[in-house]
Formats: C-alpha cells, structure tokens, sequence
C-alpha cells in the first residue's frame, strides 16, 4: 500500500511506507502494450463508460497479465468509490503495474509513474494530486480480497487521507488486520482471488517489486 513506509517487513512491527524496455528479442505487440501506447489519448478523450450508469455498488473488472480481478465498491465509501470509477472511466489504471508486492500480505497498484516502467526503479509516491477524505467504517475489515486505499503514515497524515490513486488488494487477511482501522478499506473482490494469490506469489526484489512487470491492462465495468 502505498501504505507510506507501512511495513519494513512483514514480519516486523508496523512502520509506515506511503502510501521495458530491455535487450530480448522483440515480441508481437500484446493487448497491454496497446492499453500503454494509447494511454495518454484516453486520458484526454471522452470517458471508456458512464459512471452514472452503474448502480450504487458497482462491480468492476480489474483486468490484468494475469487474469481478471472482480471487485465490488461500497455504497457506504461514496467518495472512494465514485474516484475510483472515476479514475477508471478515464483509463487511468490502463497499463500501470502492480508495484508492490508482498507474499503473505497484499499486492498494490494505482501509481502513474509506474507507466512505461523502467527496469529497476522503484515506485509508490505517485498519483493524481489529490488526496480523499478517510472513510473508515468498523464493519468493513481487511479480510480476504478487501479492496483498500494506501495512504501516507499518521506523521504527516493524522487525518488519515487516502492517495487519490493508490490501492491494495488483501491476500493474507491475519496479516493485514493490524491496518483495520487505519485504512479505508471501500470493496471487496468477488470473483477471482486466485489471481490476486498468483500476483502476491509471483518473485520479487529487494523493494517489493516483481521482477517481472505485472501490468492493470484495464479496469472496467463487469458485464
């Protein structure tokens, strides 16, 4: 998460943290490669979807390079929820990657810099701006697939504002309870929890994040 300087590891007491090219041979292009390319003409296009038209919890397709995430938004964190189909109506999260990624923990993404990733560089301070207003209710804890915004640490974020852009997706639910509370958790994944544990295992370098670039392809309405 971007969760600012939240966990030097895992396994220690909690320490906030916010929130390719290469030599091999040239690949055909991939449906992600076109999601990058075009990225900058849909954020200034007309929105992919009408927000308007989905319902009070809507249920979206995080598609990614490793098979789709469904998630379901919460009517109770309006203001989450309506940045976040916001967001993705823009095609913002299009061709970001998973930056961080801890095993036993959670996976996280939503950092624009993180577009047309460099080898080796490390991401986690981006976003679009902006910062949201805390939402955090008692009955929605980080249980498994919780969908929950990453955020900076109390010392220069008492009020607990959440990155505009930046979310996690539980994997370890015993891990991650010690955030309930902290964090404003606004949906759930309903559907494909098998590849947010493909993701969370996938091998990773000494600052969390995969080796192998594992990009959003897209995050649209389920149909």
């Amino acid at each position: 998460m971007k969760i600012n300087r939240l966990f030097i590891f895992i396994c220690l007491s909690v320490s906030l943290v916010l929130f390719s090219c290469n030599n091999s041979p040239k690949k055909t292009a991939t449906k992600t490669d076109e999601i990058i390319e075009n990225q900058s003409t849909n954020m200034n296009a007309q929105p992919l979807f009408d927000p308007a038209a989905l319902g009070e919890e809507p249920v979206l397709n995080i598609e990614t390079g490793e098979g789709v995430i469904t998630v379901k938004l919460y009517k109770d964190t309006p203001l989450h929820r309506d940045n976040f189909v916001k967001l993705a109506s823009e095609g913002f999260f299009d061709g970001l990657i998973f930056h961080r990624v801890i095993k036993g923990f959670m996976i996280q993404g939503g950092d624009p810099d993180s577009r047309n990733p460099k080898p080796n560089a490390q991401y986690g301070m981006g976003g679009p701006g902006y910062q949201i207003p805390a939402e955090i209710l008692p009955q929605y804890k980080h249980k498994k697939g919780a969908l929950a915004a990453a955020r900076q640490s109390d010392a220069v974020n008492p009020e607990k504002k959440s990155s505009g852009s930046q979310f996690y997706i539980v994997e370890n639910p015993a891990a991650c309870a010690q955030l309930d509370g902290g964090y404003t958790v606004f949906g759930e994944t309903i559907g494909g929890l098998e590849v947010v544990d493909k993701i969370a295992a996938t091998k990773t370098s000494a600052n969390n994040r995969p080796e192998k670039d594992i990009f959003i392809v897209s995050i649209r309405p389920a149909k």
